[in-house]
C-alpha cells in the first residue's frame, strides 16, 4: 500500500506539472476519425498503412527506446502500438508525452505504417492528454484470490480483463436479439410502475420504501406480472417489458437482490404457445450468438438442439428422489431427513418443491421444461382441465438452474380471488394482501392469455458459461467495503 501511495504522489506532480505549463489534463471534447478495429481491418490496404488518422483511447504499456518510444493505446474496440518521438511533437504535445504514465487517457493523431516486424502502428504527430490517471492500473490483477475485489472495482476489471469485457458484450447482444426476436413477432415493449402499492406476481419478500409526498409506503417490484395483464384488459394484445425487479433475500452464486427479467403476455395463446416461444426465442438468440446449437458449459458442452424433454413435476421428483410425494405418508419427516428445512413449508407440496429443488434441479442439464404444477403453488395460473389439483404452467431447467416460468393465464376473476385468498391464508406463500384493483381489472375481463418470465442473467450465464450471476452484472450486491 506504502508503494501505491508513493506512485500515487509521484503521479500527482506529473498532474501539477501539466497545470503548470497550460494543458489541461482532463480536457473536453476530442473527435477520432476511426475506432482503432476499423483502423486494423484496412491494414492490409496499402493505402491505409499512409493513410493520416486520429485515435484516442486508454495506454495500457510503455516501451521506451532511446529518444523514441513505443505505446500501446485500447479503445472500446481494440488496442493499437504508437510510435512517438518527442522531438517531433508540439512543445504542448512534448510536455504532455514526457508526463505521461500508463492508465493515461490520450488523443493521437499521424499516420498510419506497419513496422519492420509487420506490426500495425501510428506514427504520432500530435499528442494529447485527456485524462490523467492518478491510481496506478494494478499489476497482479489477474491472480487475486479475493474475486469480491475485482467485482466491486468492476471498472478496473473491464480495463485489464478482455475476457470479462467480452462477456457483457455477450450479455448486450443477447438482449438485442431478444428484443429483435419478439418486436418481429409483433410484440410490443411497455414499462410497468418499480414502485407499487402491494408486492404482487411473484412469491418474495419485498423491499419497501416511503414516498414522502403521498405519505404512504411503496415495495420495489418483485414482477411486473399483474401490470402487464392489466395492459392486456386494455387491450394491448402482445407485450413484454425488460427490466429490473427487486427481492430482498438472500445472495448466492445463483441470486442477486436486483435482477433483469423478461416478460412476456400474449393474448388468446396458452402455456403451449408459451413453451414454443420460449424453445424458439432461446435457440434464435444461441444461433445469433454462436451460429449454433451446441454451446460451452464448464469443460465441455450443452446441445440446445429441439426438441427439448417435458416432464411432469410429480414424475421428475419421483425419477430423481424415489419419492411420490402424493403418496408418502410422512413427507415432512422424509424432507428433514434429507437435510432440508421445511419450517416455512405450510402445505405438502412446498414441501414436495424443496425436495425438487435438492433432488431434480441439479440434474436437469439438457433443456428441460417440468410441466403440470400443483395448483396451490400457482395462485395466477390455469387450472388443467380434467386436473383441478394442477395447473397449466411449466418451468424451463437448462444447466441445473431454472431459466424460465410460463402459465396459460388465470383470467376469471372470481376464481382469481379466491386463489389469492387461499394463497393469503398461508404465510409461507408469502402473499399477506389481496390487490383488489388487480381482481376488479379481471371483471372487465381479460383474454385468454399465456405469460412467461425468463431470467436475463442466468440466460446470459449459460451463453457465457459463467458460475457465478456476478460474472454477468456489472455492479453486483455486495456488503459494504471494509475500509
Amino acid at each position: 500500500m506504502e508503494e501505491i501511495n508513493d506512485l500515487i504522489k509521484q503521479r500527482i506532480i506529473k498532474l501539477g506539472n501539466l497545470r503548470a505549463r497550460g494543458i489541461d489534463p482532463y480536457g473536453g471534447k476530442f473527435v477520432k476519425s476511426v475506432n482503432i478495429n476499423e483502423l486494423l481491418a484496412d491494414f492490409e490496404d496499402a493505402a491505409a498503412q499512409s493513410r493520416e488518422v486520429t485515435v484516442a483511447g486508454r495506454v495500457m504499456a510503455v516501451r521506451s527506446h532511446g529518444k523514441s518510444c513505443f505505446i500501446d493505446v485500447k479503445d472500446s474496440t481494440a488496442k493499437i502500438q504508437n510510435y512517438i518521438k518527442a522531438a517531433e511533437l508540439s512543445e504542448l504535445g512534448r510536455t504532455a508525452f514526457e508526463n505521461l504514465d500508463i492508465g493515461d487517457i490520450v488523443g493521437i493523431k499521424g499516420k498510419a505504417f506497419k513496422t519492420r516486424t509487420g506490426e500495425p502502428t501510428i506514427h504520432a504527430s500530435e499528442f494529447t492528454m485527456l485524462s490523467k490517471s492518478i491510481r496506478p492500473l494494478p499489476e497482479k490483477w489477474h491472480g487475486l484470490k479475493d474475486i469480491e475485489t475485482r467485482y466491486r472495482q468492476r471498472y478496473v476489471d473491464l480495463i485489464v480483463n478482455e475476457e470479462v469485457k467480452k462477456v457483457f458484450e455477450l450479455r448486450i447482444k443477447m438482449i438485442a436479439r431478444i428484443r429483435a426476436f419478439l418486436d418481429g413477432k409483433g410484440f410490443l415493449e411497455v414499462e410497468t410502475p418499480m414502485m407499487q402499492p402491494m408486492p404482487g406476481g411473484a412469491t418474495a419478500k419485498p423491499f419497501k420504501t416511503h414516498h414522502e409526498a403521498l405519505g404512504i409506503d411503496l415495495y420495489m417490484r418483485i414482477a411486473p406480472e399483474l401490470y402487464l395483464k392489466r395492459l392486456l384488459v386494455g387491450g394491448f394484445e402482445r407485450v413484454y417489458e425488460i427490466n429490473r425487479n427487486f427481492r430482498n433475500e438472500g445472495i448466492s452464486p445463483r441470486h442477486n437482490p436486483e435482477f433483469t427479467m423478461i416478460e412476456v403476455y400474449q393474448a388468446y395463446g396458452n402455456c403451449a404457445d408459451m413453451i414454443d416461444l420460449t424453445e424458439e426465442l432461446i435457440l434464435d438468440a444461441a444461433q445469433h450468438l454462436f451460429g449454433k446449437y451446441k454451446i460451452a458449459h464448464g469443460e465441455g458442452e450443452i446441445d440446445l438442439s429441439p426438441p427439448w424433454e417435458r416432464i411432469p413435476f410429480r414424475e421428475a421428483i419421483l425419477k430423481y428422489s424415489g419419492i411420490d410425494y402424493k403418496k408418502e405418508k410422512d413427507l415432512r419427516k422424509v424432507a428433514k431427513d434429507m437435510g432440508l428445512d421445511v419450517r416455512d413449508a405450510k402445505l405438502d407440496e412446498e414441501v414436495a418443491n424443496k425436495i425438487f429443488e435438492k433432488t431434480v434441479e441439479p440434474k436437469l442439464l439438457k433443456p428441460t421444461f417440468i410441466i403440470d404444477y400443483p395448483a396451490i403453488l400457482c395462485p395466477l395460473s390455469k387450472k388443467k382441465p380434467g386436473e383441478p389439483d394442477l395447473t397449466e404452467r411449466f418451468e424451463l431447467f437448462i444447466s441445473g438452474q431454472e431459466l424460465a416460468n410460463a402459465y396459460s393465464e388465470l383470467n376469471d376473476p372470481i376464481e382469481q380471488k379466491s386463489r389469492f385468498e387461499e394463497q393469503a391464508a398461508h404465510p409461507g406463500e408469502g402473499l399477506k394482501t389481496i390487490d383488489e384493483d388487480f381482481v376488479r381489472a379481471l371483471e372487465y375481463g381479460m383474454p385468454p392469455a399465456g405469460g412467461l418470465g425468463i431470467g436475463i442473467d442466468r440466460l446470459a450465464m449459460l451463453f457465457a458459461n459463467c458460475d457465478s450471476i456476478k460474472d454477468v452484472i456489472f455492479f453486483p450486491q455486495l456488503k459494504p467495503e471494509q475500509q
